[in-house]
C-alpha cells in the first residue's frame, strides 16, 4: 500500500496484462483488469477504456459483491462503450443465471460523478488507440475566514458577518488525484488537471531504446523520454508511474529513473513495482 500526498493507493499495473488502481480511502478504483480481494470492497469503479487488461474483471467484481451481499456497484466508462458493456452483462447474466445488479454511467469529457465526502470525479479526454477517458478526483473544502478567528469572540464575529450578508467560509476546490489511463503524452499538455493534481498517476510503459518513442506512440503509450522532455510542466506533489511493460525488471528500471530523471522531478516520482517480468 502506497501513501502519496495523503492518498492511500493499492495498485497493480503491468502493461498489457493488468491494471487496477485502488483508492480504499476514497472507496473507488480506477480500472479493473484484475479483481483482487481488496477491490471487491470498493463500490465505484471509474474505467478509462475497454481493453481487457483494464476492464476484464468488471463482471467478476460485480458478481463477487452480489455474492457477498454488498450493494450494487457503480461503473463509469466512456460512453462509446455503453452498448458493449450492456452486451457483456447480458451474456454473463444468461450464462451465470444471475442478476449481476449494477449502475452504469456512460461518461464523456466533463462528466461529473458525485462522491462521498465533498468529492466528485470529473472525466477528461485521454489519447489512446480506443476511446479513453482520464479521471480526476476533486476535493471541496470549506474553512472559516481567517479574519473571523478571534478566540472567544469568534462566534460573535461570525454572527455579525452573517447578519451583514457576508460569506463566512472560504471554499477551496482542488484536484486531489488524477489518473490518465493509457494515453499519449499530449494529455499532459492538453489537460491542466493532469499537471495540477496533487497526485498524478500516469503511465510510463517504455523506458529505453528497446522500444523507441515512435513505436511507443504507435501503440498509444508514453515513453520515458517524452516525460523527461516535459519535466517542467509537472506541478504535482507526487507522480506515480504505472503500466510499465513486463519486459522490464522493476529494480533496474528504478535505478534507470534515478539516473535519468532531472532533479526537481526525480524526487517526486514513485515507480509502481512491476511484479511480472518476462525478460
Amino acid at each position: 500500500m502506497l501513501q502519496l500526498g495523503g492518498v492511500a493507493i493499492d495498485a497493480v499495473s503491468v502493461g498489457g496484462l493488468e491494471t487496477s488502481i485502488g483508492l480504499p480511502g476514497l472507496k473507488l478504483a480506477f480500472d479493473l483488469g484484475v479483481c483482487r480481494p481488496q477491490a471487491v470492497a470498493l463500490p465505484t469503479v471509474l474505467f478509462t477504456h475497454a481493453h481487457i487488461d483494464h476492464m476484464g474483471a468488471l463482471v467478476q467484481h460485480c458478481a463477487t459483491r452480489s455474492l457477498m451481499g454488498m450493494r450494487p456497484p457503480t461503473y463509469a466508462f466512456p460512453q462509446e462503450n455503453l452498448g458493449g458493456v450492456e452486451d457483456l452483462l447480458r451474456a454473463w447474466r444468461r450464462l451465470d443465471r444471475a442478476e449481476l445488479p449494477c449502475a452504469l454511467v456512460p461518461a464523456a469529457p466533463g462528466t461529473e460523478l458525485p462522491l462521498p465526502g465533498g468529492r466528485r470525479a470529473v472525466a477528461f479526454r485521454s489519447v489512446h488507440r480506443v476511446p479513453c477517458l482520464g479521471w480526476a478526483i476533486w476535493q471541496t473544502t470549506r474553512r472559516l475566514r481567517p479574519d473571523l478567528h478571534a478566540g472567544e469572540d469568534t462566534p460573535y464575529r461570525v454572527k455579525a458577518a452573517k447578519a451583514a450578508g457576508e460569506e463566512v467560509e472560504l471554499v477551496h476546490d482542488a484536484p486531489l488525484i488524477a489518473f490518465t489511463g493509457d494515453t499519449l503524452i499530449e494529455v499532459v499538455e492538453r489537460e491542466p488537471v493532469v499537471r495540477q493534481a496533487r497526485v498524478l498517476v500516469i503511465e510510463c510503459s517504455f523506458v529505453d531504446d528497446a522500444v523507441p518513442v515512435a513505436r511507443a506512440r504507435e501503440m498509444g503509450h508514453i515513453h520515458l523520454d517524452e516525460i523527461i522532455e516535459r519535466a517542467d510542466l509537472f506541478d504535482n506533489e507526487h507522480l506515480l508511474f504505472t503500466h510499465l511493460s513486463a519486459r522490464y525488471d522493476a529494480r533496474a528500471t528504478a535505478e534507470l529513473l534515478a539516473r535519468r530523471l532531472p532533479p526537481g522531478l526525480r524526487e517526486r516520482v514513485t515507480l509502481l513495482p512491476n511484479l511480472r517480468s518476462y525478460r
